[in-house]
């Protein structure tokens, strides 16, 4: 039986709950640990946990017999029609859709540990209910009037419709305020949409598109609406004949002169972007459960590969080599998770504030689960290799989770982006309170003394000692790194700014090296916060992930200490030279003959 038990994702029960006007992650680029949305733990809701025992159970009895379609449904780019009833039949459709609507009305930390439970027998199941649910449906629940979720929720609870989020275009990737479909406002105060979207998961399946269309009215230049597959000049391409997660549904959809009443507009005119923004962001989630959920598979399949294949008359579980990968794939996981499961926690929480810590788990589990599908393969050798095994599709499936709702060099960028935003803010903010010190002294000196004091702090390091006041002594030692790195983050975010000011947004490389230090510090920081819990609990298995803690602590010090030091001596002014060279020339020009 597959319980769900203490040390599972979860969702805040407690009566500590976080600081909900304030991000966690942006406070680490004013050199600040936010203890109150660390510790505890959360622990999981117990209707979750009740909920939870009786769906995995279900989902592994259901899905557990079926690997030989699903690798055939691979080869053949299909899910069939009776196995996507079957989906429905089961209700994993209506996941997070509130009961008054006929759905399950599971936490976001539930949502994603039952994606976590379909991803480790196959991510094309978990990309159909995730698609639908993570961001295809997520605008009615977020945005939608009254109306629209009373006519809508109950159909896409039961599954009778299913949704798909059409957002991507040819031209408009990364780039999302450069959509080329239109919407133009008619006279009775319906649209007209037009054009066409392109990679839309779940696009050949849906009954309903949350289309996001240019808009140039005086409210703003995009807007969200909520579309029925069934309306006249809507219509879908063929399958896409894609790398990985092929047995989902990708498909274009097009929009020829489609009327889209005033009633299906989705949020504010002329607030589209926001409203795209907010449901990526919110749904991030289920991504990084479904990136937990393969890994967790993988460490599977590796541990039973290395203990039964032998070589030199021993299994090779015996190797150092074979033993690191294991340890390391256990690591990601265990850091991946419980990055993945904090930020379910704020959102369960209702903080205002959580896109950057929604991109840090997505950018750290998405890699993550690359680099143990890659160890895993290793490992079985020739036979991961081999198609009849699981290794090579898992590999091929994982790798669109780093490009899947934001590419992480975008995500990185954004991250980096939005904590430096704040920092010169405040260094805005000091430019003029030097000229109200007299106008306004409680004003001028209030600016001045808030960030003398945080300067003070950092170039004497009076005041940074014990940052973590709420943890166990156990894991005191590994807590010093992250106190001493979220300083060097601070004094390393100021001086880039006041180096380059607005011009630090062309430093991608330097924006980069930023994006890894947070995400070292806010992955770094929930694992600790996590093994902290579970030492706190006496929990079984406490002192391996005591150990897990401070391995990960010791491998994110070496990378954050080369990333502070990259920001002054590195070799950008080369690379960005070599590169402008093959570029110009188009090919690689040396050769040996």
């Amino acid at each position: 039986m597959n319980e769900v038990t203490d040390n599972a994702p979860a969702q805040a029960a407690s009566s500590d709950s976080p600081k909900r006007d304030q991000s966690f992650a942006k406070n680490l680029f004013f050199g600040e640990i936010l203890e109150e949305n660390l510790f505890p733990y959360p622990a999981m809701r117990e209707r979750d946990r009740e909920m939870l025992t009786a769906m995995v159970d279900a989902i592994d009895h259901f899905l557990g017999d079926k690997h030989a379609d699903f690798k055939h449904w691979d080869r053949d780019a299909h899910q069939p029609a009776e196995f996507i009833q079957a989906l429905r039949d089961m209700g994993l459709f209506g996941l997070i859709i509130p009961e008054q609507f006929g759905g399950l009305e599971l936490s976001n930390a539930a949502y994603a540990r039952v994606l976590g439970q379909t991803s480790s027998h196959d991510s094309s199941v978990s990309l159909t209910i995730g698609a639908h649910s993570s961001i295809g449906m997520k605008g009615v629940l977020l945005f939608g009037s009254t109306d629209q979720k009373s006519r809508y929720l109950p159909k896409l609870a039961s599954g009778e419709m299913i949704a798909a989020f059409c957002l991507t275009e040819s031209g408009a990737g990364s780039d999302a305020a450069s959509v080329r479909t239109k919407a133009s406002r008619n006279a009775d105060g319906s649209w007209t949409l037009s054009g066409e979207k392109i990679w839309i998961t779940n696009g050949g399946i849906a009954d309903l598109y949350t289309v996001f269309a240019k808009t140039d009215t005086p409210e703003g230049k995009m807007t969200g609406f909520i579309v029925e597959a069934k309306w006249p000049g809507v219509s879908h391409g063929p399958h896409e004949d894609k790398m990985g997660i092929r047995a989902s549904s990708t498909t274009t959809v097009a929009f020829a002169d489609v009327r889209v009443p005033p009633e299906n507009v989705l949020g504010e005119v002329g607030k589209g972007f926001k409203v795209a923004m907010a449901i990526l962001n919110n749904g991030r989630t289920g991504l990084g459960g479904g990136a937990v959920g393969g890994m967790k598979a993988l460490i599977r399949l590796a541990t039973a590969q290395a203990k039964e294949r032998k070589q030199f008359g021993q299994a090779i579980a015996e190797f150092g080599l074979v033993r690191e990968k294991i340890a390391q794939m256990t690591i990601d996981c265990f850091a991946a998770e419980s990055a993945v499961w904090m930020v379910a926690h704020y959102i369960d929480s209702g903080c205002e504030d959580y896109s950057v810590e929604a991109a840090m788990s997505k950018v750290f589990a998405s890699d993550a689960i690359q680099r143990a599908a890659h160890e895993a393969l290793q490992i079985a050798a020739g036979n991961g290799f081999m198609r009849e095994f699981p290794y090579e599709q898992v590999t091929r499936d994982s790798r669109i989770l780093s490009i899947f709702e934001g590419t992480n060099e975008i995500l990185r960028l954004y991250i980096a982006l939005s904590g430096l935003k704040d920092v010169g803010n405040t260094l805005t903010g000091l430019k003029s309170a030097f000229g109200n010190i007299f106008n306004d002294p409680i004003k001028g000196f209030g600016v001045l003394s808030s960030y003398a004091g945080r300067r003070v702090r950092e170039t004497t390091g009076y005041g940074t000692d014990k940052i973590l006041r709420e943890l166990h002594p156990t894991l005191r030692k590994a807590a010093e790194s992250y106190e001493k790195y979220v300083v060097e983050l601070s004094k390393s975010a100021d001086a880039l700014l006041r180096k380059h000011g607005k011009k630090v947004a062309d430093q991608q490389y330097q924006q980069k090296r930023i994006a890894d230090l947070g995400i070292d510090m806010f992955v770094g920081l929930c694992t600790l916060s996590r093994a902290d819990s579970l030492v706190k609990a006496n929990h079984a298995d406490a002192e391996s992930a005591v150990k897990i803690a401070e391995v990960f602590t010791k491998q994110a010090r070496r990378r954050m200490s080369r990333n502070v030091r990259g920001l002054t001596r590195n070799e950008d002014a080369q690379i960005d030279s070599l590169a402008g060279v093959i570029l110009q020339k188009g090919y690689f020009p040396w050769d040996v003959i």
